[in-house]
């Protein structure tokens, strides 16, 4: 599986980018505002089916996907600047977004519109298709004034969900006629009575009926709630925000509580696996090149220096309709990095079975081989610039493990701020930085060796002193509370002198 989207980490407010010093739960907290902001413009999917021995056929399928516009409530989503650019760099058809994406609504939404399509109380939200109906409405009132019963007309050039709106919108307004799709782009009124009429309500052919509508609205979760039946392993790269977009877009909003979140991913996907996570597990046990880019990652895996001639190594061959992939790269589209990422697993689940076991270099590996060696790796999912190395969708997460806290005192060099200690280190090294108090600022790594080389470069500075964060001295809630404890404490032996002294008589 692969996503793209309007944009990965909304900027309002300031703090709600990713940062070192996040908790997973802070992180998803940071992540669920941004999910809500922006939407899905494509997924892909690559399905992969054992054909025989080591032989893995691949279909892979892109969807353009736009929210759906059937019902009472309109959908609203922002656009990062860079992240439409960055997509349209790699040749994104924004037409195909735009005109043409495949709807889709959570089971919130598809309950609101049930209740309505119940109710009777149907409103179109677009204001194109309220032209559109307006425009149709007008013909059939014009025509039906003059028309005999069972004389017909045909209503042209209507797309989507238009051929359902004005269905619905001229059955609502007007008793005395029916309507019928009629193929493409078309609707067929005819003139009824009103006893026929009630015969034509009743037939269980009627395109019209609730739960024909549903369907259509619903769209490409229709796809979702398979992929969820079929309970298959679901794979994908830095898949997090991923997850995140098929809760909320296609399942249901996304919950605040962290922990249901998890609970919620794993009851809909039990195996998820992500080639992040296993990768970087590859850079610790193999001669492995350190890259992160999906397309990087998957030319290392397939060169010949890291993977020499193995019989046993999975073949990947793309079925002939999908062709297009195996003759032309197409980074960021998709289905394509959907095809990466399964190549990828293929590889690495081998290169580690070898690694294992001698076995494998006698005959063709399984794909329960496979699941078996990554079963460490099995619901863990990347987490970026943390202080945990993944997330556990199975269980509970491991305890944040970070280098130690550095903490910067600044000594005649009155003003600085945030973002001014950010430049001053990151010539050196990469931080994250924290206001402490009025003179002092955390830094956080999440490499050892960058705080060894700040405590070196700077052991001499004429501004910066630092030191590692303590927390019984630094804390400036502790500080607080010494004061307080020590005023108290003077206070106390103050009293007790003034009330021991002797009386004078």
């Amino acid at each position: 599986l692969d996503m793209e989207f309007t944009g990965l980490h909304s900027a309002f407010p300031q703090s709600n980018e990713p940062s070192l010093f996040d908790s997973p739960a802070e992180r998803y907290l940071k992540a669920r505002q941004s999910i809500q902001r922006f939407t899905v413009t494509q997924l892909g999917l690559a399905i992969f089916s054992n054909e025989n021995s080591n032989k893995y056929v691949v279909h892979a399928y892109n969807f353009f996907l736009f929210p759906s516009t059937l019902g009472v409530s309109d959908v609203e989503f922002t656009l990062s600047a860079s992240s439409i650019q960055f997509l349209s760099r790699h040749g994104f058809d924004y037409n195909k977004f735009l005109k043409d994406g495949i709807p889709y609504m959570n089971e919130v939404q598809e309950e609101n519109l049930s209740q309505h399509l119940l109710a009777g109380s149907w409103k179109v939200s677009s204001a194109l298709d309220r032209d559109v109906l307006k425009k149709a409405i007008d013909e059939v009132t014009c025509w039906i004034a003059a028309a005999e019963e069972e004389e017909m007309m045909i209503l042209q050039d209507l797309s989507g969900y238009q051929m359902f709106e004005v269905q619905l919108v001229l059955r609502q307004a007007l008793q005395n006629v029916w309507t019928q799709p009629l193929g493409d782009k078309q609707v067929m009124v005819k003139k009824v009575s009103p006893q026929h009429r009630q015969l034509l309500e009743n037939s269980p052919h009627d395109s019209c009926q609730k739960k024909f509508i549903l369907l259509s609205a619903r769209g490409f979760t229709n796809l979702f709630q398979t992929l969820v039946k079929a309970k298959k392993p679901l794979v994908g790269h830095n898949m997090l925000m991923d997850l995140m977009h098929l809760h909320d877009k296609f399942y249901k909003p996304l919950p605040e509580s962290y922990e249901e979140f998890k609970r919620n991913i794993h009851n809909l996907f039990p195996v998820l696996i992500d080639t992040k996570t296993v990768t970087k597990s590859i850079w610790k046990k193999r001669p492995f090149p350190r890259v992160s880019n999906l397309s990087e990652v998957y030319a290392v895996l397939c060169s010949s220096n890291l993977n020499p001639k193995d019989p046993t190594c999975p073949v990947i061959a793309l079925a002939s309709d999908c062709s297009r992939y195996a003759e032309k790269k197409s980074p960021h589209e998709a289905g394509y990095d959907a095809f990466l990422c399964g190549s990828v697993l293929l590889k690495s689940a081998h290169l580690l079975l070898c690694r294992s076991t001698d076995d494998a270099a006698g005959a063709d590996p399984s794909f329960s081989q496979y699941l078996t060696v990554l079963a460490e790796y099995l619901n863990k999912v990347n987490f970026i610039r943390g202080g945990v190395s993944s997330i556990n969708f199975s269980g509970e997460d491991a305890p944040c493990q970070h280098p130690p806290l550095l903490v910067v005192h600044v000594r005649g060099w009155p003003g600085l701020n945030e973002r001014q200690i950010y430049q001053e280190f990151k010539a050196l090294c990469r931080f994250d930085v924290r206001w402490l108090s009025k003179n002092q600022f955390i830094l956080l790594s999440n490499k050892f060796k960058h705080v060894r080389r700040v405590l070196q470069d700077y052991k001499h500075h004429p501004h910066l002193r630092v030191s590692i964060y303590r927390h019984w001295r630094h804390s400036p809630r502790v500080n607080c509370l010494l004061q307080v404890s020590g005023i108290v404490a003077l206070w106390s032996l103050f009293a007790f002198v003034l009330g021991g002294a002797p009386c004078s008589s």
